[in-house]
């Protein structure tokens, strides 16, 4: 599959149809694997974090989440074909996984969020088989017992999809981690989908998200913490994207 370099980390050129296909027959091939979404910040905070990189390096399939990263592509003169968000593929991702009889679980988000969205998914795909939810404590994974106990109630209820629901670098580092050792289990990492889902917290308008504005909409609903990460921690992306205008197209794009 063709892949393009942002910085350190990379996206798969493919559309949203092809990715569903693609996760759904992972998902039935019983061979394991996980998804990353990356995103301005991904890239960002995998210039300085090696376990980061590592994981995007070994995931089965990279969808890129926003519209700035599609942007740049364009510019440098290879454009990827759409935006594939971790959270526009959840629906429909469910739709097929209930039509394939494939077996879900979701994984994260605040206490009672899981539970809420996976009510309110089942109400909306009667068909869906949702086999169980969790939401960890805040650190479990520094805790090899409590992070042990995760994994045990979740291999119990034999799912074939995980939602993961952790946020950046967690859960991809936790899908690393354990996607070989969990196998047959397809990891999607999601964010805070559950959260929108759950509408705990309000997504942005999809006019907003498709002109590359979502980040505006979420630093109005949560100024504290994203005005930090939007404004300060990812204009550290100008310096990589300068890179990449300057880079030859063999260095920034290339097949697995």
């Amino acid at each position: 599959m063709k892949k393009i370099r942002f910085g350190a980390i990379h996206a798969d050129y493919i559309t949203q149809a092809e990715a569903l296909e693609y996760i759904i027959d992972l998902a039935k091939s019983g061979k394991g694997g996980y998804i990353v979404t990356p995103n301005i910040d991904h890239v960002v905070l995998a210039q300085k974090n090696r376990q980061l990189r590592n994981a995007y390096a070994q995931a089965s399939l990279s969808l890129v989440d926003g519209m700035p990263l599609k942007w740049m592509s364009a510019l440098v003169g290879e454009p990827l074909p759409e935006k594939v968000s971790g959270s526009d593929l959840v629906r429909p991702l469910l739709q097929r996984a209930a039509i394939s009889g494939l077996r879900v679980y979701f994984l994260g988000a605040a206490s009672g969020v899981a539970q809420t969205a996976a009510d309110k998914m089942i109400s909306e795909i009667p068909d869906l088989n949702i086999v169980g939810v969790d939401s960890p404590p805040l650190g479990f994974e520094k805790d090899p017992k409590q992070e042990q106990a995760t994994i045990d109630k979740m291999m119990s209820t034999e799912p074939n999809i995980v939602m993961l629901a952790l946020g950046c670098p967690k859960q991809e580092l936790t899908m690393h981690k354990w996607h070989k050792t969990t196998a047959p289990i397809v990891y999607l990492g999601i964010g805070a989908t559950l959260d929108f889902i759950a509408n705990k917290v309000k997504r942005a308008p999809s006019w907003m998200s498709d002109m590359g504005l979502e980040w505006v909409y979420r630093i109005s609903q949560d100024p504290k913490r994203m005005l930090h990460r939007y404004l300060v921690r990812d204009a550290a992306i100008a310096p990589i994207f300068l890179k990449m205008l300057r880079a030859k197209k063999s260095d920034i794009v290339f097949w697995n």
